[in-house]
């Protein structure tokens, strides 16, 4: 995403240079007038936006991430072009009174400004949300990754059997957790620390009590589960 962003700087900077000079090199008559002025600032103003809202959007860690952040692309774009329109009327009619000018630029950057922010809040609440999901399924999803795990460790049939029967209760479990289920979830984690020991022993014995009790507290927890909802 870094290289990607320093590419969009680059074009950026080259597109703000060439603004500036043909916006300056242009001959038009009695052309520096307050109302060109406020033109060119409502337009520099929109570019660097446009930029921070960009740089928001390519830090992003990951794709999923970048993809909620590409609204703020689109519409800090669209309160560009919109400014762009304004401001180079400005700029290309300096009769205009300036105070028009001004409360035109500021009308479209400040709606531009609203849009962006309320798309910022929208995207933190989601990633929020997300990052919540995440840390309440990581319990199960880990318990599911280490009996698959397991499962491949074991020595002879009636072993595998058994941790077949603990993977498909983790894979088919609420991934949902809740503090009101640390105490089960913690009697699980103990009774597969022991299911595994038994495991890399060869000891069917205790991989078939350890894997009954971790099926008993599997089913347990998603009784509670449902009751939370």
């Amino acid at each position: 995403m870094k290289k990607t962003f320093s590419s969009y700087v680059l074009i950026w900077s080259i597109l703000f240079v060439l603004f500036n000079v043909l916006t300056f090199a242009i001959p038009l008559p009695d052309k520096y007038t307050a109302t060109f002025f406020v033109g060119h600032l409502g337009i520099v103003l929109a570019l660097f936006g446009q930029l921070y809202c960009a740089r928001r959007a390519f830090k992003a860690e990951n794709l999923k991430k970048f993809f909620y952040n590409l609204s703020l692309i689109s519409l800090s774009f669209t309160g560009l072009v919109l400014t762009f329109i304004v401001g180079g009327a400005c700029m290309l009619l300096p009769f205009l009174p300036y105070w028009v000018g001004a409360v035109s630029c500021l009308l479209v950057l400040g709606f531009s400004t609203i849009a962006v922010v309320k798309a910022t809040a929208a995207i933190d609440a989601v990633e929020a949300v997300d990052t919540k999901i995440q840390t309440q399924t990581l319990f199960i999803r880990s318990l599911t990754t280490d009996a698959q795990s397991l499962l491949s460790q074991a020595q002879n049939e009636e072993i595998k059997a058994e941790c077949k029967k603990v993977y498909e209760a983790a894979r088919y479990s609420d991934p949902m957790s809740h503090e009101a289920l640390t105490t089960c979830e913690t009697r699980i984690s103990l009774f597969f620390n022991e299911l595994s020991e038994a495991v890399k022993n060869n000891d069917g014995e205790t991989v078939t009590s350890a894997a009954r009790n971790i099926l008993n507290l599997l089913s347990d927890r998603n009784n509670k589960c449902k009751s939370l909802k």
